[in-house]
């Protein structure tokens, strides 16, 4: 039997998945520390992050659907701007969301493959993923990627009336560029 990264479809996030793509980010909103936003979205008030990712360039949406062109949406990974500031421009932040039991099936790298595949192509030096702890297989998938724990931020962020830690993790891209 294939496994589920081998029928899967990687491609460009397009408006057509917003809503796939919102609810998919709803679920960690709802049920988890993973991110740490509060409040689930609509998909409108998303439209402006999936609109911040074009086709090109170092910023980037890719989804993976299962087989068939009507095949469910089984996550997305993005690269982002790492911080607002020009010095930063060749720093990506990157983040990969799964569907609802999308997890364990390979989706996660295989979407990193094609994201990584995308950015080599890109003037970017190095990605940051920022994991709120715990959570062993985003460590994981990052370690398999070749990022490093750079640090980790205690106590930064509070959600479900606790407070969690966020670990720090880097991938060097490319050589330094003057």
């Amino acid at each position: 039997m294939p496994r589920d990264d081998e029928e899967a479809q990687v491609r460009r996030g397009t408006d057509a998945d917003l809503i796939a793509l919102t609810d998919i980010y709803n679920h960690y909103v709802r049920e988890t520390a993973i991110t740490f936003d509060t409040v689930p979205f609509t998909p409108e008030e998303r439209r402006p992050w999936l609109r911040s990712h074009p086709e090109d360039g170092p910023h980037r949406l890719l989804v993976a659907r299962g087989p068939g062109a009507a095949g469910p949406v089984l996550g997305y990974v993005t690269s982002s701007a790492f911080r607002p500031k020009p010095a930063y421009a060749t720093s990506v932040e990157v983040s990969a969301y799964l569907a609802p039991g999308a997890a364990g099936r390979g989706i996660g790298s295989l979407l990193y493959t094609a994201l990584f595949e995308a950015l080599a192509e890109e003037d970017v030096h190095r990605a940051y993923a920022g994991i709120a702890l715990p959570n062993e297989p985003s460590v994981r998938l990052h370690a398999r990627f070749g990022f490093r724990h750079v640090g980790t931020f205690a106590e930064v962020g509070r959600k479900f009336g606790r407070y969690w830690d966020v670990a720090w993790y880097e991938k060097a891209l490319r050589p330094a560029r003057a």
